[in-house]
């Protein structure tokens, strides 16, 4: 979930500095929603276009036909809560809902980012990315509701990544004998070249089954630029029709934009190994993608664009072809959302 990565040392270590600063807020920071400061929308009637959160993803829950939005802070300091907005049709959305408190002595400080919820056995399950001032620590932590609304409980007393990494923007993925993983991020900021990794967990989702493992590196996608930082952001798994098993992921390319990539596992297992596309399936500065299917069944990708702020959540009818992804777009090419600026 990272907005400014891959620039200078001095920029690096600048935006380091002031997200150690920053103190997360919980839903002290809901109760700002709609100032200047945390540039937070509310409302009943909101369209995309004003909902400003990075890092979107999207859960359909068909017994209540509501579908909840989560995501970042557009304003990326770490000091806004974890929002959820809910809509009926996918085009009006009301909220934000404050989905998580932090409880008395939880370890993650600052950057909460990336929230992801699943349903897992009968339960909602979000996976978030939390941090310790001063960089100390950073991890995806798991937390539990009975609710898609929460209130989310942290499960156990720490991130079920491992805990002297610096790892990010945890997923679930369910392997063809039913058991659970964690995919995730393990940061440039420890690996230079970042990679993309894998932890068993438990069957309540409480802590790591085993070891991590490597899935590949960033270095190994022919589009991420040729800097000595590599970034890794945002995967997301997808098994199509046909049997193909995907990851959406997301760095910067040779133009200095953030892109969302495919990658394709050869044998359809987790441990690939992981083919990557020559071209990225969203080029012009959106990512961190995720796929989901509507109440009619429709495949749909959700991402944001620009990545900077305001970040907006776009979601895109997509389509499986060849055992890849296409998408959809409403507009022609030359309408679409871009950004030609090259990322700070």
């Amino acid at each position: 979930m990272q907005k400014t990565r891959g620039g200078s040392v001095s920029v690096r270590r600048l935006g380091l500095a002031v997200a150690a600063l920053a103190l997360a807020a919980g839903v002290e920071a809901a109760d700002k929603a709609g100032t200047d400061e945390t540039c937070i929308k509310r409302g009943e009637r909101l369209n995309l276009e004003s909902i400003w959160i990075r890092d979107p993803f999207v859960l359909p829950v068909p017994e209540t036909g509501w579908y909840y939005l989560y995501g970042t802070a557009s304003d990326f300091s770490g000091t806004a809560p974890l929002l959820c907005y809910r809509s009926r049709d996918l085009q009006t959305w009301s909220g934000p809902i404050p989905i998580f408190t932090p409880p008395e002595g939880f370890w993650g400080e600052v950057q909460f980012w990336a929230p992801e919820v699943h349903r897992w056995k009968g339960k909602y399950y979000l996976f978030a990315t939390f941090a310790k001032r001063n960089n100390a620590a950073r991890g995806t932590h798991i937390c539990v509701a009975e609710s898609p609304e929460g209130p989310f409980v942290p499960l156990g007393d720490g991130p079920q990544t491992p805990r002297d990494w610096l790892a990010l923007d945890g997923t679930l993925y369910t392997d063809a004998e039913g058991k659970p993983w964690m995919v995730f991020c393990h940061e440039w900021l420890q690996t230079t070249d970042g990679e993309i990794c894998a932890v068993p967990l438990s069957d309540d989702l409480s802590r790591a089954a085993g070891e991590s493992r490597l899935l590949f590196r960033a270095s190994e996608a022919p589009w991420v630029n040729d800097r000595p930082d590599k970034v890794t952001d945002g995967p997301f798994l997808h098994r199509t029709v046909s049997g193909a098993l995907l990851m959406l992921w997301s760095s910067f390319g040779h133009d200095g934009l953030y892109k969302l990539g495919i990658a394709r596992s050869a044998t359809g297992k987790l441990e690939g190994p992981w083919i990557h596309e020559k071209t990225p399936l969203v080029a012009n500065d959106g990512g961190h993608g995720m796929l989901f299917r509507d109440f009619s069944d429709r495949l749909m990708a959700c991402f944001h664009q620009p990545n900077r702020h305001p970040s907006i959540p776009r979601i895109v009818p997509a389509r499986e072809e060849k055992n890849t992804i296409r998408l959809e777009w409403p507009l022609p090419e030359s309408s679409r959302p871009s950004d030609k600026k090259t990322a700070p």
